[in-house]
């Protein structure tokens, strides 16, 4: 029976063991109210998510589609670093650039709740408005129902700071990309309300079509550090200050926390200076140093872990990849380190996981090792396996080799049941363990 297949770590368990919890009739509290400035974080699968899908897939199936999403994000992230469009080509499948972590926020007078992506790669916030041709949702914002919203114009500063602005009319237009999208907006502003904090004013995209299946279906909260983010809009209120931490798909709540501002943030953490790359500045590059597997540091070549800034190689922490990718050289070390290891024979594939086993294994840890600090990763951080059919792979993967790639990006499954700490004005990231719920 479909039901009875739990998956310990990966989507695959988050969809099986939701579509569980439902079945038993379980009440995982999705009205339970935000508070102060700490907002809950669903999965995008989760029970309180509109957004799950309509039947379970296979395990093989998830896991390759999981996959073809991955392979979107990272060639899209690839494409920031560019400044060039990339749209993802995949022979015989369609990419959907989904999001993996959604937040509540309410926008507008009165005010209209919507689920929006989560992005720690992306600055402004966009948001689906009425009459929008082409958008996947039909939650739209209801611009006409609210008294505090407005269009603004071009003369405004902010004009010049989205991408590709025209003015054809009284409204200050413009395009971008997001995956495979391509997303025409207004640039609106209204008040929005995050937990309880009200933010007047808030500029964000207001969106009026959409081509393409990537675009976050209720919109999406831009976390970077350009002008038009969360961040800069709300440096007075939140100082620049943010963590999350994403829960392991162990819980049937799916519920972890973003909390805003310096309020509540961890005292004992340990840090890593963030970097900036002027050609990216809103992605939030780290220096990792090395990588470690058990007791031993693998030999990968300096200049696949170097930050280059003119080239845009380096490292970035990422919310919404799910599975942490390694440039070649990087990984093919890190792999061949963990099979030696793991001593066991009988190793295959599962769709761009080239490391799996169908009998148990014990799996030695995974150290990320930046200037500063270290994260060793625990065997459910690394590991996706499904107890029906025996199968256990190693969750990471080489980048892509169909683009000039040039980004290792540490993921959201290698970050669950951690604290990271954003904090901008001090150029640091912090990470600790913790039991994310």
């Amino acid at each position: 029976m479909a039901m009875r297949t739990l998956f310990l770590v990966s989507h695959v368990l988050a969809v099986t063991l939701l579509y569980a919890s439902l079945a038993q009739g379980l009440n995982p509290k999705c009205e339970t109210a935000d508070h102060g400035s700490t907002l809950q974080v669903f999965h995008v699968y989760s029970p309180c998510s509109p957004f799950k899908p309509s039947k379970p897939l296979s395990w093989d199936e998830s896991v390759l589609q999981m996959q073809v999403k991955d392979q979107a994000r990272l060639q899209y992230l690839t494409s920031l670093v560019a400044r060039k469009s990339v749209v993802p080509i995949a022979s015989g499948r369609q990419i959907i650039q989904s999001p993996t972590y959604i937040v509540r926020a309410k926008i507008g007078t009165p005010a209209q709740t919507f689920l929006l992506a989560m992005d720690t790669s992306n600055d402004a916030a966009w948001i689906p408005c009425s009459g929008c041709v082409g958008c996947p949702s039909t939650t739209l914002f209801a611009s006409d129902k609210s008294t505090t919203f407005k269009t603004l114009g071009c003369e405004v500063a902010q004009c010049k700071q989205v991408p590709n602005p025209t003015c054809g009319g009284s409204a200050c237009s413009f395009n971008l990309t997001y995956g495979g999208s391509t997303i025409a907006a207004n640039l609106s502003q209204d008040n929005i309300t995050l937990a309880t904090d009200s933010v007047p004013d808030y500029t964000f995209g207001c969106i009026q079509r959409v081509t393409g299946s990537s675009t976050p279906p209720q919109g999406l909260l831009g976390l970077g550090r350009g002008p038009l983010s969360l961040l800069s809009q709300t440096q007075n209120l939140y100082q620049s200050t943010f963590s999350y931490c994403l829960p392991s798909f162990k819980s049937l709540n799916f519920s972890g926390s973003l909390r805003l501002g310096p309020v509540g943030q961890p005292k004992r953490i340990k840090y890593t200076p963030l970097l900036r790359n002027p050609r990216r500045s809103s992605l939030y590059y780290v220096n990792l140093i090395a990588i470690r597997v058990g007791r031993r540091i693998v030999d990968i070549p300096a200049d696949a872990l170097a930050f280059n800034p003119t080239t845009g190689a380096g490292t970035i922490i990422d919310s919404g990849t799910v599975f942490t990718r390694l440039v070649q050289p990087a990984y093919i070390a890190v792999r061949d380190e963990f099979r030696r290891r793991v001593n066991k024979p009988g190793v295959s594939s599962l769709g761009g996981f080239d490391t799996c086993y169908s009998d148990p294994i014990v799996a030695p840890t995974i150290t990320f090792m930046f200037a500063g600090m270290n994260v060793t990763l625990p065997p459910d951080n690394i590991l996706i396996h499904s107890s029906a059919g025996s199968t256990t792979c190693l969750a990471m993967a080489a980048a892509p080799a169909n683009v000039n790639s040039v980004l290792n990006v540490i993921a959201n499954m290698q970050q669950q049941n951690h604290r990271v700490l954003f904090d901008v004005p001090n150029s640091r990231l912090g990470v600790s363990r913790e039991l994310c719920t």
